[in-house]
């Protein structure tokens, strides 16, 4: 395996055996190791002492289903805090066939230009980035990498919002239709951006693949494992059949889709923009209603959403961004929802983060409640670089001071996802208390919540929630280590033999011994590491809290954000 160092300032690359204290990590287990490591926890996250490292999980490339996801790492512009983030898309896959156990992006160059980082079974160039892709959008620049890269290979991208280095750029990846998926929290775009880093880009051929030490006993134990994601009703039924907007019609039914910048939750025009409602409009105008984001992926919860004449819009077109522009931002038009999520993709930012600031600046008065196109332009704008646009690429905290609100859903300066905390409560403890600031994926207590998945902790009350909450983010870390999609944790927590079998996958792939202690302890020593790096960068106990608006009644329950700071100091008593 190859570890590989890409020194912007000196342009020297180094290819090096792994780092022993690395060798049985993968994926954010690698990430935040490597930063709490070697990221100075006070640099300045644009500044030459952030690195910037990709990797894949310890299961990706294996024919294992769901293993497709990268995880990509640094101290985040947006937040200040450590930062795991992770895509779909055939990037990671790639590294792993490759023998690449992290690429780490480090230094700043003196030269007021923007490089490509290319990857091959021959080495690692810096090359001149073309000038027709700078400043343009992403599904340009992909078209124009392919044409000179070839078509086949994995890409990394920072689009315009990155090169700008605003806090709400991701890194796109290229799927293998070649379209978009997003390592879309926290800003590491900007940080590639920073790096003059336009694109990575990866060629595997002539790649050996990985190698498994007991090919039968792994043979087995994948069988297993997907058995376990088919069997289940929300991987093998529900995400399949409508995607993760089926969650729009549930969430509204039970009171916690917030809606109009969380000022209650549920509305009226829900179904209109929920999964049931995106299914039938794809099928009835020639889209694909399931599809999945990488090669291996059985869930399939992606889906091309098509316009009325039939032509691509996008893909990925997920609950998170279809509640924040169409519950949050109370646009009431599908069509419309699916253009600004093009956009986002095509500028490069954060559709959690951008929708999110998009309902802060309508509740501001700085567009109208629901109006779609002028949401639009906001997008446009943050590629544009316009002043209103870098406003809005910076991200709900900022766009919040810069209108003068109080009403700024974020914790730690990220954006809060589509749950609302007062009607959800083991979620909200997630979003205070995750190293990462506010995130549904580090902790998901919707599963148990609302969808009774691993048990059911009563939503609406504070018993169990420390726990739950605790427990997730614990395995959460880990499956974020294995390059597994998070939705195998339906299966996992239902389905013992599920769990069982991932943890088949690994010793049979490694060679080793592990047990479900083990993997507990790998998820603690993750969260230890990222929390420990908090602290250095001079977060408290004091960060992991909501915002004090939250404490205002949530209809239709009308429940509050009632937790005292001891109560949630609780969750990471471990």
């Amino acid at each position: 395996m190859k570890f590989i160092r890409v020194d912007m300032t000196t342009k020297q690359v180094k290819v090096e055996e792994v780092p022993q204290k690395y060798a049985g990590l993968g994926g954010r287990g690698l990430t935040s190791m490597f930063v709490a490591d070697e990221v100075k926890p006070t640099c300045h996250p644009l500044g030459k002492n952030n690195k910037l490292i990709f990797a894949p999980g310890l299961l990706t490339g294996t024919t294992a289903a769901n293993s497709g996801r990268i995880s990509v790492g640094a101290k985040s512009p947006l937040t200040g805090t450590i930062k795991e983030s992770n895509s779909g898309g055939s990037f990671s896959q790639k590294m792993a066939r490759m023998g690449i156990k992290a690429l780490v992006i480090e230094g700043l160059p003196a030269e007021d230009k923007f490089f490509v980082i290319k990857v091959t079974m021959d080495g690692v160039t810096i090359e001149d980035a073309p000038a027709e892709i700078i400043g343009k959008g992403n599904y340009e620049a992909i078209r124009v990498l392919n044409a000179k890269y070839g078509d086949k290979v994995g890409i990394a991208l920072a689009g315009p919002a990155g090169e700008m280095r605003l806090p709400a750029a991701n890194i796109s990846f290229k799927d293998p239709d070649g379209n978009i998926r997003s390592a879309g929290r926290g800003g590491l775009g900007a940080v590639m951006g920073s790096k003059k880093v336009k694109a990575v880009v990866i060629d595997d051929t002539g790649a050996p693949g990985v190698s498994v030490k007991d090919p039968e006993a792994f043979r087995a134990a994948a069988k297993r494992f997907a058995k376990a994601l088919q069997d289940h009703p929300v991987t093998g039924q529900g995400l399949p059949a409508y995607g993760t907007d089926v969650l729009v019609n549930i969430l509204n039914e039970a009171g916690g889709l917030p809606t109009q910048n969380f000022r209650r939750g549920r509305n009226e025009w829900a179904n209109d923009i929920g999964g049931e409602t995106l299914a039938a409009t794809i099928e009835s105008r020639g889209g694909k209603p399931t599809h999945g984001c990488h090669a291996g992926c059985i869930i399939r919860c992606s889906q091309w959403y098509v316009d009325k004449a039939g032509k691509y819009i996008t893909s990925g077109f997920e609950y998170e961004t279809i509640w924040g522009l169409g519950a949050n931002s109370c646009i009431k038009n599908l069509d419309d929802i699916a253009y600004i999520d093009r956009a986002m993709d095509d500028v490069g930012v954060d559709s959690i983060e951008t929708a999110v600031t998009i309902a802060v600046a309508m509740d501001a008065g700085v567009i109208p409640w629901g109006d779609g196109k002028a949401a639009l332009d906001l997008v446009e704008q943050i590629g544009k670089g316009t002043p209103l646009g870098r406003i809005i690429g910076s991200g709900a905290a900022v766009a919040g001071k810069c209108f003068g609100m109080t009403r700024v859903p974020v914790v730690k300066n990220q954006a809060i996802p589509a749950y609302d905390p007062r009607a959800v409560k083991g979620v909200g403890l997630t979003y205070a208390t995750t190293p990462m600031g506010a995130d549904h994926t580090a902790g998901y207590a919707v599963a148990t919540n609302v969808l009774k998945v691993g048990g059911f902790v009563e939503p609406l009350q504070k018993g169990g929630q420390a726990e739950l909450s605790r427990n997730l983010q614990i395995a959460t870390a880990a499956v974020d280590s294995t390059g597994m999609c998070l939705f195998i944790a339906f299966a996992i927590l239902d389905i013992p033999d599920g769990f069982n079998a991932l943890i088949d996958m690994i010793n049979a792939m490694y060679g080793l011994s592990l047990t479900a202690d083990d993997v507990t302890a790998l998820g603690k020593s993750i969260l230890k590491a990222e929390r420990g790096f908090n602290e250095r960068a001079g977060f408290t106990k004091a960060h992991d809290r909501l915002p004090e608006f939250f404490e205002e009644e949530c209809p239709p329950h009308n429940t509050t954000w009632d937790f005292t700071d001891e109560e949630i100091d609780e969750v990471f008593n471990f």
